[in-house]
C-alpha cells in the first residue's frame, strides 16, 4: 500500500472556526493530516512570531481522528512548533491554511495570518497554500470551495511546481447572479491598497482612542489580476513567494549607488 502523504493544516481564525473544519475534512480524504492552529483568532498578524513569551501546545479532539494541537502563538509560530516539535524528524508533503473567513487577495497577502501560516511552510521548502472565501459571515457556506480545495492539493502533492512553492487562492463569495465559480484562474497579485482612516472616539475619562476603518481600492485594469478575476467569479490562484526584491530597480537608475 502507498504511504499517505503527510498534510500539515493550519489556519488564523483559530482551531475552533469552521473554515478549518472544512479544510481538515477535505484533506482527510487525500492523506495523513496533522493540525496545529492558533487557540484563539490571530487575523491579520501577517507573519509574526513569539520571541518574548512561552508557546503553549495543547492537544486537542475537536476533529475526530485527526491528530491536532491547539498553539498559544501566531500562526506562523503554529507551522514552526509543528515542523520542530509535533512533526520532529518527519516529512511534511503539504501545508495549507485556511479555509480563511475573507479575503487574502491582492495586499492584503502582506498583513494575512492565514497566508503568513503557508509561506512559513513554504519558507521550510514544503509545498503550501493559503485558502480564503471572500464572506466575513461566521455561518459562511464553504461547500462550493471544497472540490476546488481537493483538486488543487491533489495537483500540489502529485506536481513540482515550477518557480513557486506558495499559492494564495481566494474563492469569490457566491451571491446575487453568481450562482457557482466559473473556475479556476492562474492570476497575479492586483495592485490595488487600503485607504485607511482612524475613527476617533473619547472614552468616559475623556481619553482618546481610535478604531482603525478603510476602504479598499483596486486600481488594477489588468483582467488577470486577482481581485478582477474574483470580480467575474473565478477562483483566483497566485503563485508567491518571499523574495521582495524589486528586480527591476537592480536595472534602472539605482545603479548609480555603486559609484556613491
Amino acid at each position: 500500500m502507498d504511504k499517505k502523504p503527510l498534510i500539515l493544516v493550519s489556519n488564523d481564525d483559530g482551531i475552533t472556526a469552521p473554515g478549518i473544519r472544512v479544510l481538515v475534512n477535505t484533506m482527510k480524504t487525500i492523506g495523513e493530516v496533522v493540525v496545529v492552529a492558533p487557540d484563539s483568532p490571530q487575523s491579520a498578524k501577517g507573519h509574526a512570531i513569539t520571541i518574548d513569551d512561552p508557546l503553549r501546545l495543547k492537544k486537542s479532539d475537536i476533529f475526530d481522528g485527526v491528530e491536532a494541537y491547539e498553539c498559544s502563538g501566531t500562526p506562523a509560530d503554529c507551522v514552526k512548533i509543528a515542523r520542530s516539535v509535533v512533526l520532529k524528524g518527519r516529512e511534511i508533503d503539504l501545508a495549507v491554511s485556511g479555509i480563511n473567513h475573507g479575503s487574502n487577495a491582492s495586499v492584503n497577502i502582506i498583513y494575512s495570518g492565514t497566508m503568513s501560516a503557508a509561506m512559513e511552510a513554504s519558507l521550510e521548502g514544503i509545498r503550501s497554500i493559503g485558502f480564503s472565501l471572500m464572506d466575513f459571515d461566521y455561518d459562511a457556506d464553504f461547500s462550493p470551495a471544497v472540490p476546488f480545495v481537493s483538486s488543487l492539493s491533489k495537483w500540489m502533492l502529485e506536481n513540482q511546481p515550477e518557480g513557486a512553492l506558495l499559492l494564495n487562492v481566494n474563492f469569490p463569495k457566491l451571491e446575487g447572479d453568481l450562482k457557482e465559480y466559473k473556475g479556476m484562474k492562474l492570476c497575479k497579485q492586483a495592485n490595488a491598497r487600503w485607504v485607511e482612516a482612524y475613527h476617533e472616539v473619547e472614552d468616559p475619562r475623556g481619553r482618546k482612542f481610535y478604531w482603525l476603518t478603510g476602504e479598499f481600492q483596486n486600481n488594477d485594469p489588468d483582467p488577470n489580476a486577482d481581485i478582477n478575476a474574483l470580480n467575474e467569479g473565478y477562483v483566483s490562484v497566485v503563485p508567491a513567494h518571499h523574495d521582495l526584491t524589486s528586480y527591476p530597480a537592480l536595472e534602472g537608475n539605482l545603479k548609480e549607488i555603486n559609484k556613491l
